[in-house]
């Protein structure tokens, strides 16, 4: 057997024939008693339960599901912010033979009304009223859904097909009591092959594609995690990603079951993740590249604002101190006697206060979902964090290559997890063929064939390349690079991520395809640019106003030139402008993870593109 043979062998026979299911039991027999799941509403009190009590909701919930008609297979919408009701509904789905499908809370009705129609679900479960008004909407085109679950019972109406939480709760306890062996027999059904979950793609481009996980895709990923060390057991984590994100779901659902983890939710990142990191200090934290960018802003908001020049200096150094140090922590190097020493004195002086400040001084750290800009990386190394950068896709299963505590280089997304096969295809894109590729794309056998040839490669849509100690690098995606009108290929994001290194910008889109030079549409970033403007003088947090300020324009000029010094002269921004507003899912220019949509920026700024070209 080939040594990728061998290591897929082991990481398969760690959950040989078991389900989530039988994953879920095991843990609440085991560690019963432990907190599972941790929620609030607002700045309340925490309530806790526990895996036992997780198991036996999900339970008398799948009883529920059961007498409402749910069959084995059946589809079931969920639309809730990260909360309890949330996972519970999942879990509970599961076991009663379902494929439970999280909607992406952003979705407009005639969205809701694709995606619905597409997997044929026969039951949602939505929050409240918001989401109740888009699915009234729409809810004639969808013959096939026959009960609507509102959680939030002021906002669900009387008539059916509508049913609140607490009477689901309560027919599903009752059913259970009465019959458990029917929940028992639906669960032992369910066989490894079978889906987990159905999640759809944010479509960027057109209609969203439905993309089939199975138990055996995310137990795999539970087992490569947990062999590379970058998923302890019984970690406290902070749910905040949407949960229609495979990386969410490999996070809270996945590994929180299987590692019996204390997940507490956070159902608003824009405005409760910062508190809530600092209040439940996780010992592992997953960010997409835009939370460390925003996190990063605000502390180098913070020192250019600290009048003392000493203390400044202070701060400085042992920032050099601690890239130095995470440097030596790559793959093939080793840590100094001196600077070991040295790391240790700024890090209880200076770095570790700042950490803690963040709440996050004990996380193991991770990095996904889209490139992480180097300067990121190493701004947080300059803290003496070690963010460990992964890659993967919802078809993947998530990460298919990981940093990991003891195999770790700065700008690369990592070696293939154990037993994953990665290449680079001639035309430069990154192929991957293994245990955590999706069986396909739901109802679409062409796409399905298009994504995974005929040898099991499956096509990532990204280009790469691996170095020679099998460390992974992502340029961009294949279909995002700029060809100029002189031929040569630009990435965009790598222009973008030296933009957005200042932290007045919040955001950055590189324009040029098929044209003489590059420009750039920029963004302020909301936090940081109105106390940047205080500190300056200027008197207003109005982020239109802001945008014209003269000031404001010069050090945003200065911040181009900067980005510019550190690209060649093909890469380099010739002329900008600066928007009055912010890019938000809500407004459509960013996926709900954050990520740029860039035809949606191209379609809304066409006159503004056309006007930096005629100038």
């Amino acid at each position: 057997m080939s040594e990728i043979a061998v290591q897929r062998a082991a990481m398969e026979a760690e959950w040989a024939g078991k389900t989530l299911c039988d994953a879920l039991a095991a843990t609440a027999d085991r560690y019963g008693d432990l907190p599972a799941l941790s929620d609030r509403e607002g700045d309340g009190p925490w309530q806790t339960v526990t895996w036992a009590q997780t198991r036996q909701r999900a339970l008398d919930l799948a009883a529920g599901f059961v007498e409402l008609g749910l069959q084995p297979g059946d589809h079931v919408a969920l639309m809730l912010p990260n909360r309890l009701e949330h996972v519970l509904a999942d879990l509970g789905v599961l076991h009663a033979g379902g494929i439970p499908v999280t909607f992406y809370a952003t979705l407009a009705a005639e969205q809701i009304a694709f995606v619905a129609g597409n997997c044929d679900a026969t039951v949602a479960v939505i929050d409240g009223s918001s989401e109740l008004g888009r699915w009234q909407q729409v809810l004639a085109q969808l013959p096939s859904v026959r009960a609507v679950i509102v959680r939030d019972a002021v906002a669900c109406p009387p008539e059916p097909p509508y049913l609140s939480w607490e009477a689901l709760v309560a027919l599903g306890a009752q059913r259970h009591a009465a019959s458990p062996d029917l929940v028992a027999g639906r669960a032992a059904a369910i066989r490894p092959d079978d889906p987990v979950t159905l999640l759809y793609t944010s479509g960027t481009t057109a209609n969203p594609k439905g993309v089939v996980i199975t138990h055996a895709n995310v137990l795999y990923e539970v087992a490569v995690a947990t062999a590379g060390g970058v998923a302890p057991m019984h970690a406290r984590v902070v749910s905040y990603l949407p949960l229609a994100h495979i990386a969410e779901r490999v996070l809270t659902l996945y590994l929180g079951i299987c590692h019996a983890r204390h997940v507490h939710f956070c159902r608003d990142a824009a405005t409760q993740l910062v508190g809530t990191l600092t209040d439940v200090k996780p010992t592992a934290f997953f960010g997409v590249p835009r939370i460390y960018e925003k996190v990063m802003a605000g502390i180098q908001a913070l020192l250019t604002a600290e009048q003392d020049e000493g203390r400044r200096a202070a701060v400085a150094q042992a920032m050099a101190t601690g890239l130095a140090y995470v440097r030596s922590l790559q793959y093939g190097e080793t840590t100094s006697s001196e600077l070991a020493a040295r790391f240790a004195v700024a890090d209880e002086q200076v770095l570790s206060p700042i950490r803690s400040l963040l709440g996050l001084g004990e996380a193991v750290l991770m990095s996904g979902a889209a490139p992480f800009p180097p300067e990121v990386a190493v701004f947080f190394a300059g803290l003496g964090m070690q963010v460990l950068d992964v890659y993967g896709m919802t078809e993947t299963t998530g990460a298919f290559t990981t940093n990991t505590p003891l195999a770790f280089r700065l700008g690369t997304v990592g070696q293939p997890v154990p037993g994953v096969e990665v290449r680079i295809a001639d035309d430069g894109e990154i192929l991957t063929r293994g245990p955590l590729n999706t069986p396909g794309y739901l109802n679409l056998a062409e796409q399905t064939a298009d994504l995974i040839d005929g040898d099991g490669w499956l096509h990532t849509g990204d280009v790469g390349s691996i170095d020679a100690d099998g460390f992974v690098s992502v340029v961009d995606r294949k279909k995002e690079l700029i060809i100029t009108a002189g031929g040569e290929n630009v990435s965009p994001a790598a222009v973008e991520n030296l933009l957005v290194a200042h932290p007045l910008i919040g955001q950055a889109l590189a324009y040029g395809d098929r044209r003489p030079y590059l420009v750039a549409l920029l963004t302020l970033d909301s936090g940081v640019a109105p106390a940047w403007a205080r500190a300056h003088g200027i008197q207003t947090s109005s982020l239109a106003e802001l945008a014209a300020n003269p000031e404001i324009l010069a050090e945003v000029g200065r911040a181009v030139e900067t980005a510019n010094a550190k690209l060649a002269r093909v890469q380099q921004v010739k002329y900008w402008e600066l928007l009055p507003v912010e890019w938000t899912a809500e407004s459509e220019e960013l996926t709900p993870t954050l990520k740029l949509k860039r035809r949606v920026v191209h379609a809304k700024y066409t006159d503004v593109i056309g006007g930096l070209y005629a100038s």
